[in-house]
């Protein structure tokens, strides 16, 4: 039975850490893939975040309203549905997300350093679909 799972469990712990002791700021690791999923698509709704990132709509909720409440975004009733939010970055958001990518970008770099750009592909073509299937068995 393959054990990839532990290992990716385990890349995405050791980047946590890597994000935390990068940034400077209340921002917590676990904050960096909404920084970057509202930054690439201002004004996306909660639950478009939430597929986004593969979270649950309650995380996404409390983690959103986290942002809203410590000026990282704002949050603004949608005009043709009432009950959807739409959120957008602010300025303190929009200014630390450059900051953000480049911690990502490192990290990558740091970890794919020795590895071939062939390995890569084939590597990222099996994540791929591994994701994808990850995806329609919960449904997002």
């Amino acid at each position: 039975m393959p054990r990839f799972m532990k290992s990716l469990n385990n890349i995405s712990r050791a980047q946590a850490i890597f994000r935390r002791d990068s940034l400077p700021g209340d921002l917590s690791p676990n904050m960096h893939s909404f920084v970057l999923a509202i930054c690439r698509a201002p004004g996306s709704t909660q639950d478009e975040i939430g597929k986004d990132v593969c979270i649950s709509k309650s995380v996404v909720s409390r983690r959103i309203e986290w942002l809203c409440d410590n000026g990282y975004a704002t949050s603004e009733t949608d005009p043709g549905d009432k009950r959807c939010q739409r959120i957008y970055p602010t300025e303190r958001m929009l200014e630390l997300f450059p900051e953000v990518r480049r911690i990502s970008r490192e990290w990558m770099q740091m970890l794919t350093e020795d590895i071939s750009d062939g390995e890569l592909e084939i590597f990222e073509a099996v994540l791929s679909r591994l994701e994808t299937r990850a995806r329609e068995v919960v449904r997002l």
